[in-house]
């Protein structure tokens, strides 16, 4: 039976730390394990690789610097040429994702893991001017790591960036030192009493850190002003209150909320909302098996369910 040949995907704009990340998972023996590793190049930075040092560590370098060169076929030949038993692939940053992703892998080739480095200096000025490519980075990637930050890096904020887009993602924020940041997530809302008091701009925020660390709103009650959804696959006395936020671009809108539940006297009223409707919703806040989420998520129970105003501003943001 033929092996699987795992492959590591390394994406992240040039000068974001792919290369350093890379030697750094190469010089740990415990991750090559003796096995044929062949490394992929897709551009060169300012940190360049040793090619007679990386023979030693039983790394072969293989680089491909045009976008038109980097094929399927291409990928074949190293196979042949190679015959790896592992592959590393350092992406150019400047590429779509879905070039790679859309890309037949030679036999038994099979990306399992993508890891996205970021420079943290320079994130915000991806992010304003490419913000596709960056969210396009984000959207299949196991682990996000922010590099280069300091007491200045709003790591909050970058960090429900990617969780907006991703919330399976992994991120790590690092120092310039490599040191981890001490500093804690600040939320713009208090979640130290028991009943939290949600502005309309922070339902974004308030959904991304529900929905990644949900036990910390076990047992709170929120209200909060917010959209219907309903429809046929979800149980008469379910709907779900949220809002339509933008997470990379004003194509890409979509609705997100968690799920509600409803008490018997309250259910007539669920029965009773149109979808896209405007309400003020007290509900509290479990920790519980969803289908929905396909295991444990925070699932509200309706409390009070009240006719509102549509918001000022229709649409949230993640930071």
């Amino acid at each position: 039976m033929d092996m699987e040949i795992p492959v590591y995907l390394f994406t992240g704009f040039l000068d974001s730390g792919k290369t350093s990340f890379i030697q750094d998972t190469i010089g740990d023996p415990d991750f090559l394990a003796d096995e044929k590793t062949l490394l992929i190049t897709c551009e060169e930075g300012e940190c360049e690789y040793d090619g007679r040092e990386l023979l030693k560590q039983g790394v072969l370098l293989e680089s491909v610097e045009d976008e038109e060169d980097f094929t399927s076929e291409f990928l074949l030949e190293c196979q042949k040429k190679y015959m790896p038993e592992k592959v590393l692939i350092e992406y150019n940053g400047m590429w779509r994702m879905e070039k790679i992703y859309g890309m037949k892998m030679p036999k038994n080739w099979e990306i399992v893991q993508v890891i996205t480095t970021v420079n943290s200096a320079t994130f915000q000025l991806y992010l304003s001017n490419m913000r596709s490519l960056v969210m396009e980075q984000f959207q299949d990637t196991d682990l996000v790591i922010f590099n280069r930050c300091d007491e200045n890096t709003p790591l909050a904020s970058y960090r429900r960036s990617v969780k907006a887009i991703n919330p399976r993602a992994q991120v790590y924020m690092e120092n310039a030192d490599g040191s981890e940041p001490s500093a804690e997530d600040a939320l713009p809302f208090d979640i130290s009493q028991d009943q939290i008091e949600l502005e309309d701009m922070d339902f974004g925020i308030w959904y991304v850190d529900a929905m990644d660390s949900p036990q910390k709103y076990n047992g709170k009650t929120i209200h909060m002003r917010v959209q219907v959804y309903k429809n046929s696959r979800l149980p008469s006395n379910a709907f779900v209150p949220g809002r339509f936020a933008m997470t990379c671009c004003e194509d890409d809108i979509r609705f997100i909320g968690p799920l509600c539940m409803a008490s018997p006297a309250i259910e007539p009223k669920i029965k009773r909302l149109k979808k896209s409707q405007w309400i003020y919703l007290t509900a509290k806040i479990k920790l519980e098996y969803a289908p929905l989420y396909k295991g444990e998520g925070p699932v509200l129970y309706a409390e009070k369910i009240e006719p509102a105003e549509e918001a000022e501003e229709k649409i949230v943001y993640f930071n």
